[in-house]
């Protein structure tokens, strides 16, 4: 989806299965048509199915009607023991430093650690590594705390070679059940045109079920590493230039913003399921468009073998950027019963996972 400098409210959906095999590209399009065709049925049963379980389990509907919100197990362990710390830079809570208020939690972690982190600029490069699930980066609303680095792609790392992108990372997240609240993800490194090493990633998160809230994500070119797992955005600020939202995730974008301040025609999103994103899924549903989105909407980068390959789908979205007089053959424009595997949380099979931000379900008490 391409655009110029703008901003617009949204709601966008990442698309990848890891059970489907990537097809020969020799497919006639018949083919290729017939096989999206069974894939987005095979959708809608799935949500029918899982729908008319939900409404079987008398005991699920009881616990709901009681504000009880059912989690895995592992998830409601931590939930029910969890601790919070404080990080501030004026030396008045329990670490200056978002790292070393990591690097106190025990490896293997089994419970809820709660970062509280005063306002402020935190000029570090965080990494949370697999052994440390159940994190909460916690910031206050209104002054929510910065995260700030200018590393990129072509800088070199520790080993003297270039970091690439995926160590360019601000803030990598490679452990399960990150949560962040209030907070600020920056990477400063401008976006020279015709550059080459030029990415430069705001946050990388490669951790399943994460969960992002009222957070903001500021950068240029591949802002927003959106790696693999299942995740979700709420009420979130995107900025960026250059696919600054990119990755294999399956993730839900819910009421949230995206900003380009590409000086000419750049993409927004730049889903992958290969190596080149020759399998691409991405739907935008419900999403006020700019003018400045282009009438074309999507492209295939030069390469027209991707028409028949990727699933580009738009539902109810509105604006002057929405009108799809112009929109390339390929666009698919789903039904109601279409789009409704992916107009919610179930997508990402929130409701296993997701807990509200400010209520723990737990123990009925706020974080």
């Amino acid at each position: 989806m391409a655009s110029k400098s703008h901003y617009f409210p949204l709601v966008i959906f990442l698309l990848s299965f890891s059970n489907v095999t990537a097809k020969s590209a020799s497919w006639s399009a018949d083919s290729r048509e017939t096989d999206f065709q069974k894939w987005v049925s095979w959708n809608v049963q799935k949500h029918r199915e899982k729908s008319t379980m939900s409404q079987a389990e008398s005991t699920s509907q009881a616990l709901a009607e009681a504000g009880v919100k059912l989690v895995d197990d592992k998830l409601r362990k931590a939930e029910m023991h969890k601790v919070r710390i404080s990080v501030c830079q004026n030396g008045t809570g329990d670490f200056k430093t978002i790292t070393e208020a990591l690097n106190s939690i025990p490896s293997y972690n089994n419970r809820r650690v709660i970062l509280d982190i005063k306002p402020g600029v935190y000029r570090e490069k965080i990494s949370i590594p697999r052994k440390l699930p159940f994190i909460t980066f916690l910031g206050n609303s209104s002054d929510p705390p910065t995260i700030t680095g200018n590393d990129t792609a072509s800088v070199a790392g520790k080993d003297g070679r270039p970091m690439k992108t995926f160590q360019s990372a601000t803030v990598a997240v490679d452990a399960n059940y990150f949560v962040a609240i209030n907070m600020k993800f920056e990477n400063t490194a401008p976006h020279e045109i015709g550059s080459i090493g030029g990415q430069a990633v705001a946050l990388r998160i490669s951790g399943t079920k994460a969960a992002f809230y009222n957070c903001s994500f500021y950068g240029s070119q591949d802002t927003l590493y959106d790696h693999k797992g299942l995740h979700y955005f709420n009420n979130c600020f995107i900025q960026g230039s250059v696919d600054f939202i990119f990755g294999y995730g399956k993730s839900l974008y819910e009421n949230c913003y995206l900003n380009s301040i590409a000086k000419k025609v750049a993409s927004l999103t730049a889903q992958k399921r290969s190596t080149w994103g020759d399998y691409s899924r991405v739907v935008f549903s419900f999403t006020f468009m700019d003018k400045i989105v282009l009438p074309r909407g999507w492209s295939d980068w030069g390469d027209q073998k991707r028409d028949t390959r990727v699933f580009y789908g738009e539902y109810k979205c509105s604006g002057p950027g929405a009108n799809l007089t112009g929109r390339v053959p390929w666009t698919r424009i789903l039904t109601d019963e279409e789009a409704m595997p992916f107009i919610g949380t179930y997508y990402v099979d929130g409701d296993t996972w997701l807990i509200s931000p400010y209520k723990n379900w737990i123990t009925s008490e706020p974080y």
